[in-house]
């Protein structure tokens, strides 16, 4: 039996991405609610409602982000990785409920509608196409290694582009004059709030039941492994995420004793992780398989 790391262990540190976005659109949240309410603007409300679950957030995914660094204990010997895969998932649940209170006040507003301030709207919104897209970039450099990381970059983005469609919107407003324009624009609002949510959702909740992680083959990964030299056959191999971070494999290893080298177990650990980004390898060898045959699954 042998356990090695990955080469690289350590993740990048966005506490002050997390903080500066943190505070940026906390501010953004009061003064666009705030301008909603004295502008009768639904589509202002809706989306401070949905930055202010932005916030709430980024908080939980900072929250998950310091706990992975917690070290193993007693209790929780793989010590609190798995914190960032559920503040992942609560972030996604949390738009969903934010989706659904915009769809239910949108609904409402067209059946008593009232004209908003097209002015203000595109004031505001304005404002928050820079603060999104400022704080989107703050997490960029992150968002294909990290599903928390990415979550708050594919939620600003999206924020961005919510708000330019507000923009529109006030404009739209300024021009004619019809107040059903800022209900479908909250419904709009909600609808690409969903679409964004979705593959975030879907993500978090394979990685919190040990889905193989996205971006890593498992077929491939058992060729990989099957490749080795003196390796004869693979059975009980798992692969799941200990954090958003750092995937995990168990294996056990039929191999031929004649050809098996005794640094085998390292070069597979090297290999696992360059070429699947396995941070964790764990393999038990045996010189026959379970059922006294080689070659078994």
């Amino acid at each position: 039996m042998s356990h090695d790391h990955g080469h690289s262990h350590g993740t990048t540190d966005y506490s002050r991405a997390f903080a500066i976005g943190i505070a940026l659109n906390l501010v953004f949240v009061i003064v666009e609610f705030g301008f909603g309410w004295v502008g009768n603007s639904l589509a202002l409300m809706a989306d401070a409602g949905h930055n202010l679950s932005d916030v709430a957030g980024l908080i939980l995914a900072w929250g998950g982000a310091w706990l992975t660094k917690r070290k193993p204990s007693e209790r929780y010997s793989y010590g609190l990785r798995k914190s960032s895969i559920l503040a992942a998932l609560a972030n996604a649940v949390l738009l969903l409920v934010a989706v659904g209170a915009i769809i239910w006040e949108a609904v409402h507003r067209f059946g008593e509608p009232s004209p908003p301030s097209g002015r203000i709207v595109m004031i505001v919104a304005g404002i928050g196409i820079v603060i999104n897209a400022v704080t989107a970039w703050l997490f960029m450099s992150g968002k294909k290694g990290d599903v928390n990381v990415r979550a708050a970059f594919l939620h600003m983005a999206a924020d961005a582009g919510v708000s330019l469609g507000v923009v529109i919107s006030g404009g739209v407003i300024l021009l004619t004059g019809l107040a059903w324009i800022d209900p479908v624009v909250s419904l709009v609002v909600a609808v690409v709030i969903l679409v964004g949510t979705w593959g975030l959702l879907r993500e978090s909740v394979d990685l919190a039941l040990d889905g193989v992680p996205a971006g890593i083959d498992l077929p491939e990964l058992r060729t990989g492994l099957l490749e080795q030299p003196g390796c004869l056959a693979v059975h009980d191999l798992h692969v799941w995420a200990m954090s958003t971070t750092e995937p995990a494999l168990t294996a056990h290893l039929v191999v031929d004793p004649e050809r098996w080298s005794t640094g085998a177990l390292a070069l597979i650990a090297r290999d696992m992780h360059d070429r699947f980004g396995i941070e964790h390898t764990t393999i038990q060898v045996e010189t026959e398989s379970p059922s006294g045959q080689c070659g078994c699954d």
